[in-house]
């Protein structure tokens, strides 16, 4: 196949990923099972460049060729955007391909709590959406920013490594700026974000003390900002951001925090009896407690808080998967093997 047969196949699939790599067949991940397309022989050193080649600019060439490794997406047809990570493997080129829908879905159809539909009308504060990769961060930003932009006329600037989702006309001025083509670094970008009148930023990714640095300064000054973080709980989240800043820098961090949070939303995928993936969720809101807690650097806190606010809107995601066993969506199995906390499950079971 040649690499518009091997979108369109990924599109016709449903597929989450393909993968291109020397010395194996091309790959698909479909409902989070990684399998092999039927009938490809294995990618050849002279395949892969070929199928990699026509989707690069002279620009991405250079960068690829400097620092063997590349991000970027592309619209493929019309019908999905594709996100790309580019590297070297045994001195070859391979690609991972993520498939980005076309079409960004609501917010009442990720599976998320009710509770969590209060965030899109705040003014300001710091939003975190966290999980492994491929576990739907990207996609429930999109339905946020979306929905925002369906219902107010706000300026969004999102700064993205590389842009996924488009978003389409509504109330909102939106501007999306992609690392390398649009931008030189994250710090430059999200400083001059503060200079370009914003009511909401989106920030892709959180790497490193300066972009986390620049998204609490951004929230601090008036503005809600949305960010991604892999980790696998909003406790682990809150410790991830205080601990990448030098000790002494920790207790005013963890003030800054306090005062900007606004909500942890922590993801997981999970698969369903029916062939398929469902959603499960674990949310935390900064009440009065919680802010408590990060200020006084008692993290360790904040898994007992969500259990027992069941009536602010949290949720432990031993909650969520209870509930999607009790609904028949997915088996005890599965919920035990994605439980943080498998005695609570049993509990709650």
């Amino acid at each position: 196949m040649n690499i518009q047969q091997l979108f369109n196949l990924t599109i016709q699939r449903n597929a989450s990923d393909l993968h291109l790599s020397v010395g194996f067949p091309p790959m698909l991940r479909i409902h989070g099972e990684l399998l092999s397309i039927p009938g490809e022989h294995l990618v050849t050193p002279e395949q892969i460049e070929s199928l990699i080649k026509p989707l690069l600019t002279s620009i991405q060439v250079e960068i690829y060729n400097r620092v063997f490794e590349l991000d970027f997406s592309f619209e493929f047809e019309g019908r999905a955007r594709f996100r790309v990570n580019l590297f070297r493997q045994k001195g070859y080129s391979a690609a991972a391909m993520r498939l980005i829908p076309n079409r960004i879905p609501m917010v009442e159809e990720l599976g998320l709590p009710q509770s969590v539909n209060s965030l899109i009308e705040l003014k300001q504060g710091f939003i975190l959406v966290t999980g492994p990769t491929g576990h739907g961060k990207s996609t429930t930003l999109a339905s946020f920013i979306n929905q925002i932009n369906k219902t107010r006329a706000a300026h969004i600037i999102t700064v993205e490594d590389p842009i996924e989702y488009v978003y389409p006309p509504g109330k909102s001025l939106i501007e999306q700026r992609e690392m390398y083509s649009d931008t030189k670094t994250w710090g430059n970008a999200l400083r001059s974000a503060l200079r370009e009148d914003p009511d909401v930023v989106l920030i892709g990714e959180m790497r490193d003390l300066e972009t986390i640095a620049s998204a609490m300064t951004i929230a601090e000054t008036g503005h809600l900002v949305f960010a991604t973080l892999h980790t696998n709980s909003a406790a682990q989240s809150v410790d991830r951001i205080i601990d990448v800043f030098p000790e002494i820098q920790q207790p005013q961090i963890r003030l800054q925090l306090a005062s900007t949070l606004e909500a942890i939303i922590s993801l997981r995928l999970v698969p369903t009896i029916e062939p398929g993936r469902t959603l499960a969720s674990e949310v935390l809101f900064a009440t009065p407690a919680v802010r408590n807690i990060i200020r006084e650097g008692k993290s360790y806190l904040i898994d007992n808080t969500i259990e027992t606010s069941a009536e602010l809107g949290m949720q432990p995601i031993e909650r969520s998967l209870a509930d999607l066993v009790k609904g028949g969506r997915i088996s005890q199995d599965v919920a035990i093997r994605f439980s943080m906390r498998p005695e609570l499950l049993n509990k709650l079971l």
